[in-house]
């Protein structure tokens, strides 16, 4: 069987402990099926996204005794792709522009009734419809500059096939992550929402990249932290919506600090640089992430 993987990590910042773990778990098992491991440089977040960070991505994975199968790619060469599907889905009816800020958001969805709870999905606060059209888009032609959402229930009811959606989870590493992950279409529209699909300093956003992306490169198995395994949901709707095959998933452990927090990027401390610094080896790295 064909394995293909990747190890997508973006340059807003040193790699930590809890990217060594993944890049390293990603690595491992493409080894192991004798199979290809690529690199993504994700840097669609261009007003963070620095060179040295990227070189920093380069060296730290060498010297962990990562190496790549293929020339890493970076999303900002893939602009062109990107807006080639906003504009067919534009055409078909299925994106809207947004003006709301994160502010009007709280306040719209809070509207109904003050004090209810609100709602989070994968994507964050679920979007309360405020931009959304009753028809499709007037304009023929997509706008740019303006931040664009998928029109959930519109893009459902145009599949010729709604149910089953699912996607297999390989390797779960937890009780609750049965090997066959399946959703419903009406978690998709309360759950999830009407998604981001173009930012306004981007044409695309995390969501539509990786799908994109992903069946460029011909992936066939994702492995990623757990904390994306309800945004697979999305994924696995926009490869149906888009035409493009679902890869196996691995939705692994995630590294955390002593008081039990994911580590983030601001992390100096549990930087792969800084533990080289101090003179650890690539071996000390893979036992304080335990492989």
């Amino acid at each position: 069987m064909t394995f293909i993987t990747r190890f997508a990590p973006s340059p807003t910042g040193p790699l930590h402990l809890g990217h060594a773990y993944s890049a390293l778990l990603a690595f491992d098992r493409a080894r192991r099926a004798n199979g290809t491991f690529l690199l993504r440089i994700e840097d669609i977040d261009q007003t963070r996204a620095r060179p040295e960070w990227e070189q920093q991505i380069y060296d730290d994975l060498i010297w962990l005794g990562i190496t790549w199968d293929a020339a890493p790619v970076r999303q900002s060469e893939h602009v062109k792709l990107y807006e080639e599907c906003l504009v067919t889905l534009w055409e078909k009816g299925f994106l809207y522009p947004c003006s709301c800020t994160r502010r009007d958001i709280v306040a719209a969805a809070n509207a109904p009734q003050e004090g209810t709870e609100l709602v989070y999905g994968p994507d964050g606060l679920i979007y309360p419809g405020t931009c959304r059209p009753n028809d499709g888009p007037v304009n023929p032609v997509m706008p740019k500059g303006q931040v664009l959402r998928l029109n959930m229930r519109r893009a459902l009811d145009a599949l010729s096939e709604q149910e089953p959606f699912s996607f297999y989870e390989d390797g779960a590493p937890r009780e609750d992550m049965p090997g066959r992950v399946r959703f419903t279409s009406e978690e998709l529209i309360t759950a999830v929402g009407d998604i981001v699909l173009s930012r306004k300093d981007f044409p695309g956003s995390y969501h539509l990249s990786v799908v994109l992306d992903d069946a460029a490169q011909g992936i066939t198995h994702v492995i990623r932290g757990e904390d994306l395994f309800d945004a697979t949901k999305i994924h696995v709707f926009l490869q149906r919506l888009l035409g493009l095959p679902t890869p196996k998933y691995t939705h692994h452990q995630l590294i955390r600090d002593e008081r039990g927090k994911r580590l983030a990027k601001r992390c100096d401390a549990r930087a792969i640089a800084t533990y080289r610094s101090e003179g650890a080896s690539p071996e000390d790295i893979r036992a304080m992430v335990g492989l």
